[in-house]
């Protein structure tokens, strides 16, 4: 009976001292996971103070951006000072093109690939903070389109992937519609567009409407500066959606503490 009462205190104990190893480990991992996070959370508000500085820096406008950094654990990407990618995003940006003018988007959306910061970098703010490869998507809406345009009555809107143009003219002494698919290109940075197959849709296709017709389709054509940018984006790409004109921008090897990017 002696050996039976000795033997249950040391199992009690045994399992006593498993708890407390567990319910230490849970405490470790969990703080670590909350300095992970509070790390993250620090990173990326430095991140989104780097790109507020370079959008003051083009004088341009926006709301504060909001940052990402993608990938868990955080901590190990600190140590390496590498970090995959990072998300940001610029809500309501404005940004100069020429002449005074402006572009409006409702949201620049950012990804940064292949990030090389030190820790000391982002802990005290100097050094380089270099971005490997950038790209980013806005959208310039049809009104502002119109406006840049400065031609009155024409109504623009998408079409199975294509731009499409549509005014009311005087010509011969009577209202005539006309219609035509744009072209879209990138020139030096610059957003080019241009109606072709412009037709009138109540006017016979006769030499004397034609002439008419590409008159105006020369009034419709529209260069666009590429708006000042934060990260040293440039324009890669255009294509018309239904909200108005997806442009994609893009730059190589950005450091994000060159203030005057």
């Amino acid at each position: 009976m002696a050996e039976v009462y000795e033997t249950a205190p040391r199992r009690r104990r045994g399992r006593g001292l498993l708890i407390f190893v567990v319910i230490l480990l849970l405490l470790l991992l969990g703080g670590a996971f909350v300095a992970d996070r509070w790390g993250k959370g620090f990173a990326e508000g430095v991140i989104a103070d780097k790109v507020a500085e370079q959008v003051r820096a083009q004088r341009a406008t926006s709301d504060t951006p909001e940052v990402t950094i993608e990938g868990f654990p955080f901590v190990t990407q600190v140590l390496d000072g590498r970090y995959q990618e990072i998300h940001i995003q610029v809500p309501n940006l404005t940004a100069p093109i020429e002449n005074d003018r402006k572009i409006a988007l409702p949201v620049l959306d950012i990804h940064a690939k292949d990030v090389r910061a030190s820790l000391d970098t982002l802990r005290s703010g100097a050094g380089d903070v270099v971005v490997g490869a950038v790209t980013a998507n806005g959208t310039i809406d049809y009104p502002q389109l119109v406006a840049l345009l400065g031609q009155k009555g024409v109504q623009l809107s998408e079409k199975d992937g294509k731009l499409i143009g549509a005014v009311r003219v005087t010509a011969l002494g009577q209202q005539v519609d006309l219609s035509g698919t744009a072209k879209l290109t990138v020139v030096e940075n610059a957003i080019q567009v241009r109606f072709a197959d412009v037709k009138a849709t109540n006017l016979p296709d006769l030499p004397l409407i034609q002439n008419i017709v590409d008159a105006q389709a020369r009034r419709m054509a529209l260069d666009i500066p590429a708006p000042k940018l934060p990260m040293q984006l440039k324009v890669q790409s255009v294509t018309a959606t239904p909200a108005g004109l997806n442009v994609t921008f893009g730059a190589d090897e950005v450091n994000l503490n060159a203030g005057g990017l």
